[in-house]
């Protein structure tokens, strides 16, 4: 399946993949290097391409890797749409401009890891640090279970998050989990407590290419939830319930929402969307996380947690190491052809279909 060759097995391939493929586009690249080498040794950097006119009046800005290790489906999508001819010519038509922000948490992709080289969500990394953060007295409650003193996690441990579910229901577990936390930061889902690299980073890049446009769509691309392959489209703005029908004409009736409780993600705080508002208020902001499914949520959180329990208790054997590592990427990437066609596939109706709503 041609699908395949657009995907890559390291950041640092992805990485050549996609500046081969911006070149042979007869695109720029704009590169902010991140000051920390890969785990390889390797450069480290939030590439950003611009294709259109810097003055459109539609921008739709495509991101992957977010969550560092689900960079491998993101940039995967964003070759496939380089190298295709008829995307271009769509994009050339439209009149609107298109965005590539690639590997906006370029350290967890090279690491394999789903936070930032501060150990931080970034995801929920979007507060004004200023002011008090959020509680979640969900994860504080559970905080020694998930991230247990051994590894893996003995049978009290998971009797503990299992309990919790029984009083509290699977997506009151998931909440606590998942919906961000700001007291433990060894733990998943941390939020930080300021601002971390790729965090400034982006806002650079919005306050450069993002303050001119009068309508922005943002599809950011990401790994972990739901059915294998399928793509979740998460309403991806604050909750109005315009850019939400918007959102809904843009994209289907299936668009989700977290506000509404109908999509498969939590509640959560400190999501990267609100950069839109904070630097380009101008803008009509339109937004979906597109989700894709890899493995059942349960698996996906044990690898999770595999991955922070490593970095807090790093003197282990490399077996162990190089176990919990590969887990880690199963969990976000499904490296067979298969899934890789269907991700492209639902990717690029989606960034069609967000050009004509830009347009009309």
């Amino acid at each position: 399946m041609h699908a395949a060759r657009h995907f890559s097995q390291t950041y640092a391939e992805a990485r050549q993949q996609f500046l081969d493929a911006t070149a042979q586009a007869g695109l720029s690249v704009q590169s902010h290097v991140q000051p920390l080498p890969g785990h390889d040794g390797e450069e480290l950097a939030m590439d950003v391409v611009l294709e259109g006119h810097c003055d459109a009046a539609g921008l739709l800005l495509l991101t992957s890797a977010c969550h560092g290790v689900e960079g491998f489906c993101g940039s995967g999508v964003q070759i496939a749409l380089l190298r295709d001819p008829g995307w271009h010519a769509a994009v050339r038509e439209s009149t609107c401009a298109v965005l590539y922000v690639h590997a906006l948490n370029p350290h967890g992709f090279s690491y394999w890891r789903r936070v930032t080289s501060e150990g931080v969500d970034l995801n929920r990394n979007w507060h004004d640090f200023r002011r008090p953060l959020p509680e979640n007295p969900g994860y504080d409650a559970l905080a020694d279970a998930i991230l247990p003193q051994t590894w893996p996690d003995p049978p009290e441990a998971a009797k503990r998050l299992a309990d919790y579910a029984s009083q509290h229901g699977e997506r009151g577990l998931q909440t606590a989990l998942s919906g961000g936390q700001y007291r433990h930061p060894d733990g998943i889902f941390f939020g930080g407590t300021s601002p971390t690299w790729s965090h400034r980073a982006l806002r650079s890049v919005l306050r450069q290419h993002g303050t001119r446009c009068r309508r922005l769509a943002w599809i950011d691309l990401h790994t972990g939830l739901g059915p294998s392959g399928h793509g979740e489209r998460i309403f991806a703005c604050r909750n109005d319930a315009l850019a939400l029908a918007r959102a809904r004409m843009w994209w289907g009736p299936e668009v989700t929402s977290i506000y509404d409780g109908s999509s498969s993600s939590a509640l959560l705080q400190g999501l990267m969307w609100q950069a839109v508002g904070w630097d380009c208020p101008q803008a009509e902001h339109t937004g979906i996380a597109l989700e894709y499914g890899t493995q059942p949520m349960a698996e996906v959180i044990s690898a999770l947690r595999g991955d922070h329990w490593l970095h807090k208790n790093p003197a282990q054997g490399a077996p162990q190491r190089e176990t919990i590592r590969r887990r880690m990427r199963d969990a976000f990437y499904t490296d067979t052809d298969g899934w890789k066609e269907r991700i492209v596939e639902q990717a690029e109706e989606a960034a069609r279909q967000a050009l004509a709503g830009l347009v009309g």
